[in-house]
């Protein structure tokens, strides 16, 4: 498959629009728009991977797409075919259905539907990204119903507090009101949907309560007593038309009460019950409306998205594709087909920190999708096998979550009951067949608390069965955990040794592995990329690991922007843990599934190997330093302006001036300049005043600190605290750069060049060096093993260049790197009018510097392999490889050299 940016798709789509006509190499000119492979469309338009049903007017492929010719109108054909057995089959991702006027396409990941005349088709291509591996994120700012509502109901939450003084400061006040805003979501929903006759609780209030609201809080009561009672001769006759519900939903306490309403609040309330909530999504509704009632979060609402694919990272590789690829073996056998039901219907779905339930909710969703695929199968294969029960085998009692809010707890059990009747409607516009919702038979499996400190066995016990666990749960790095957070590691890790400078995150996958141990379950869980780089993989993955625990799939770091439409979004990735098995592991990465002999805590394709921080480089590399140190309060530095006004009173300073760089200077082109005296000048130097007052400030600040090692250098007020510059050309690494750039931009510095703490320092080396340290080796393996401030890269000697493996490089080979190194700086001097920050963002990289580095990699790329690499996770295969070798070399080695010593 080509890999395509934005740009190009759009290109090559293009000339498809604006034809007068259209017949079935449409299909195929489409797919190879997208980047597929030309021989896979050969295949598919000759029939060989054409999957469909009916292949005269059908074109299928696994995964892909399923296309199909209609006469007839493409809105009424879609909607049956994009659930049909074939599509669930086949897994396809898209589903397209066209009279060759109008075209209709449904995301089947994502549920989005799109119809528009054929000819348009360049002015939708983003709808078909996803087969080009750009997934869209798509924001409920245009779901309106959802917003709407949302914004409808946090008015009058706010009414009611403003109301209720005092509500949420009394004992049980916010649950109470989290409650009972649970509960009117579940009454507008249920009068839109069928569950209730339409509109009957908007127009009981309306029709029995007075206008300025001073009974609504008793007539409320009444009918949420009504809900919970079963007889109609028990309830009050203005009530008795209500169903029962049950499932505890209305059950009335104590401790649970209505808020007074005010005229305002009835009309709020009366105006929401207005809106079609039928259109609410309970995928995203849950989490919009916790912003509402979460002080500092109002402002996140209508900027929520549903992240459907991005979810089903998790329940895809995790269970989904094994179940839909026994479908497709059972799809002629109805005793499989049976067997398969019967399977399905004992799986258990855990999330042990599931919010208010998106992941428990989609995973509910797909697996009942499945489950009608089946019956559908069934009954075309036998009539006997027609649809006879009224229920759905999947049973949301198999779906549990933890979670430490209350709120979100109640909106998580809500949100899988309106998912199952959303799927119920979806069973009967299929089979005929209704199943009621209500009476509510399932109560949830859902419950309140600190999943760090909740036995998971008593939630959701490990009977060794089926169970999936799966889940975001919340990061935290080492600086953000609250105390609360810091206290939560004792019970985790129990007896057990652990470090202070773990993530909170890895609690989950630590308490996860202890779970699983030694049974069926598997978990899936998304986590910032930050568990599988820097120390953190030594930190955590030797304990997981040591219990026989093994990573099953990765999907390597990828944007997760589910808070804001402005947020850049958090870079995450998704690990399953595993009890170790023979099935492949597969890595996920820029859009292709690569199988994997061993997944390692690097989430890369090597053996369990942990990278530690040594002093001096494994390989035959020159040292790397940090940069010189002021410990000056800015005293020895200079801004260009300073230095031009001392050089222009007092031109005999120049020679105790130089320029400084460090990261941010050295990318964004930005002049800086110190005050470099040696011991032999120092008086020459003082006799300048201005200098003079310097050295005089920073004497005084050093000797005013608190460590004694800072006391000593006010002797020494000329000099930088940690001086380890060297006046040779020298290559400058940033100790940070950002995780967009496809290079980290490194350089060679004269010999006048200062660099300052802020970047690492090579000096006396050869440009050849400088090859290595810009190659997407070098880069691919500082994603892997080096730490990040916050989504950028975090460059360590110690870490990264010293243990970066380089074999023994022959004079030619360094003096090809050497002139690879040197056309790369020609380019850049070449646009000299330009940052390095401009040149290495990849939106603007120019082609004669990308075409350089291209030159670069092909070379760095053929020390490690003779057939080149595709992806870095290929480079990383072998890199880890090399690593491990080298250092059982060495380590072998050193006992040797031991005893010779011993015998001299």
């Amino acid at each position: 498959m080509v890999k395509l940016n934005l740009k190009a798709v759009e290109d090559r789509v293009a000339p498809l629009g604006g034809h007068d006509s259209y017949g079935r190499e449409f299909i195929f000119d489409l797919l190879l728009a997208y980047g597929k492979p030309q021989g896979n469309v050969t295949r598919l338009r000759h029939g060989s991977l054409n999957v469909a049903v009916d292949p005269e007017a059908e074109v299928a492929q696994k995964n892909v797409v399923y296309f199909k010719e209609t006469p007839g109108d493409p809105l009424a054909v879609i909607d049956e075919l994009k659930t049909s057995p074939a599509v669930v089959r086949f897994n396809t991702r898209f589903v397209i259905v066209t009279d060759y006027t109008e075209l209709v396409a449904t995301d089947t990941k994502t549920g989005e539907t799109i119809g528009f005349p054929i000819r348009e088709i360049d002015q939708h291509f983003t709808f078909f990204l996803p087969w080009a591996g750009m997934e869209k994120a798509q924001y409920v700012a245009e779901a309106h119903a959802d917003v709407k509502a949302a914004e409808r109901m946090g008015k009058l939450f706010d009414e009611l507090l403003g109301a209720n003084p005092g509500l949420l400061e009394a004992p049980n006040g916010r649950h109470s009101l989290n409650i009972f805003f649970t509960r009117l979501l579940f009454c507008f929903f249920a009068e839109d949907t069928g569950i209730f006759d339409d509109n009957q609780f908007t127009n009981a209030v309306g029709s029995h309560t007075q206008t300025d609201g001073s009974d609504v809080a008793e007539f409320l009561t009444d009918l949420f007593t009504a809900l919970d009672t079963e007889r109609a001769e028990d309830k009050p006759k203005h009530l008795a038309a209500f169903p029962y519900v049950n499932g505890r939903l209305f059950t009335m306490s104590s401790e649970q009460f209505v808020p007074r309403f005010t005229k305002k609040a009835r009309e709020l309330l009366v105006e929401s019950g207005t809106l079609i909530w039928r259109e609410i999504n309970p995928d995203i509704f849950g989490s919009m409306f916790q912003a509402i009632v979460t002080p500092g979060k109002r402002s996140d609402l209508g900027q929520h998205y549903t992240s459907v694919p991005n979810i089903l990272k998790t329940i895809e590789p995790l269970f989904l594709d094994e179940l839909k690829a026994q479908f497709d073996t059972a799809f002629d056998s109805a005793k499989k087909l049976e067997a398969l039901l019967t399977r399905i219907s004992a799986i258990k779905v855990f999330d042990p920190a599931c919010g208010s339930g998106n992941f428990l909710v989609i995973a509910y969703k797909e697996l009942r999708r499945v489950e009608h695929a089946i019956l559908e199968r069934l009954a075309d294969l036998d009539q006997r096998h027609q649809v006879l029960y009224a229920e759905s085998k999947i049973n949301i009692e198999n779906f549990f979550g933890i979670e430490i809010d209350d709120f979100a707890v109640e909106v998580a059990i809500l949100s899988l009951w309106i998912a199952k009747h959303q799927m119920n409607s979806e069973f009967k516009d299929k089979f005929g067949v209704s199943i009621p919702l209500i009476p509510l038979k399932e109560t949830g499996q859902i419950q309140q608390g600190n999943a760090t400190r909740v036995d998971w066995n008593v939630v959701c016990r490990n009977d060794g069965g089926e169970i999936y666990l799966i889940g975001n749960p919340p990061y935290a790095g080492v600086k953000e955990q609250s105390k609360d957070q810091k206290s939560d590691f004792f019970p985790v890790f129990g007896a057990r040794p652990f470090s202070k400078k773990l993530d909170y995150v890895s609690l989950w996958f630590v308490k996860g592995a202890d779970y699983i141990e030694g049974t069926r379950a598997k978990l899936s869980f998304v986590s910032t990329n930050s568990i599988a780089q820097g120390e953190q993989v030594g930190l955590m993955f030797p304990m997981i690991f040591a219990i026989g625990i093994e990573i099953g799939y990765v999907y390597t770091s990828f944007k997760w922007e589910n808070n804001a439409k402005r947020n850049a979004g958090v870079t995450v990735v998704v690990v399953c843990l595993r009890n170790k098995e023979s099935s492949g592991k597969y890595i996920y990465a820029g859009g292709l599934q690569l199988e994997a002999r061993n997944i390692n805590g690097y989430l890369s394709d090597g053996d369990n190997v942990f990278v530690l921080p040594r002093s001096k480089p494994l390989s035959e590399l020159p040292p790397m330093t940090f940069g010189s140190k002021g410990t000056d309060w800015g005293n020895l530095m200079l801004e260009p302006e300073d230095r031009g006004r001392l050089l222009s009173k007092h031109p005999e300073a120049e020679p105790f001036v130089r320029r400084i760089l460090g990261s941010v200077e050295f990318i964004n082109a930005q002049d800086k300049y110190c005050v470099w005296v040696s011991d032999r000048d120092y008086q020459l130097a003082k006799s300048i005043p201005e200098l003079s007052a310097r050295f005089e400030r920073t004497a005084s600040m050093r000797a005013g600190s608190a460590k004694a090692a800072t006391k000593i250098l006010a002797k020494v007020p000329y000099r930088f605290g940690e001086v380890r510059y060297k006046p040779t050309e020298a290559i400058i690494m940033p100790k940070v750069s950002s995780e967009r750039r496809e290079y980290i931009p490194v350089g060679y510095l004269d010999a006048d060049t200062v660099i300052n703490a802020s970047a690492f320092g090579i000096y006396d080396a050869e440009p050849w060096v400088l090859a290595l340290m810009t190659s997407r080796a070098h880069v691919a393996w500082t994603g892997a093993v080096g730490g990040r401030m916050r989504e950028d890269y975090q460059y360590s000697n110690t870490i990264v260049y010293n243990n970066f493996p380089v074999p023994p490089l022959s004079d030619a080979v360094k003096e090809q790197l050497t002139m690879a190194a040197l056309r790369v700086l020609d380019v850049r001097d070449y646009h000299c009018e330009q940052t390095l920050a401009t040149l290495y963002d990849p939106d603007l990289m120019p082609a004669d510097l990308r075409a350089a580095h291209a030159a670069v990699d092909e070379l760095v790329d053929s020390i490690y392999s003779k057939r080149g690499y595709e992806t870095d996770e290929q480079r990383l295969s072998d890199l880890f490889a090399m690593y491990e070798r080298m250092t059982a070399e060495e380590a072998a080695k050193a006992p040797a050299k031991k005893t010779r010593g011993i015998g001299k």
